[in-house]
């Protein structure tokens, strides 16, 4: 089993920044991606960013060059970078973190969410 940890999240104006983290622990293979997606009031879950465990990023149109993702793979770790944060970006964030591309047996895990408010 795998457990994710996050944290990071609050209330923030906008323009402002915050960083999100996600702590994975538990049997976690070597090769994975892990990353953030975010539900807001009324809508589907939707991709933010992810990343591979040789540092590939794939992020959703509207956060780029605002938003940067990273890990730590020692740590087991991913890292959300908010910048220039809008209104439109409050949501609960969630921490992923899927194993199956490289064990197709595998499964995917979810944290358990964090708020993030952009308001004045």
């Amino acid at each position: 089993q795998v457990q994710l940890v996050e944290s990071g999240g609050g209330l923030v104006q906008p323009g402002g920044s915050l960083r999100l983290s996600c702590a994975a622990s538990g049997s976690i293979f070597r090769l994975n991606v892990m990353g953030w997606y975010r539900q807001a009031p009324g809508k589907q879950r939707a991709l933010v960013a992810t990343i591979r465990s040789d540092g590939y990023t794939n992020y959703e149109d509207s956060v780029k060059g605002r938003f940067t993702i990273s890990r730590d793979n020692a740590k087991n770790t991913v890292y959300l970078q908010m910048n220039s944060l809008k209104p439109d970006d409050t949501a609960v964030y969630y921490c992923h973190l899927d194993q199956r591309p490289w064990i197709p047996e595998s499964r995917d895990y979810w944290g358990q969410g964090t708020q993030v408010t952009v308001s004045v």
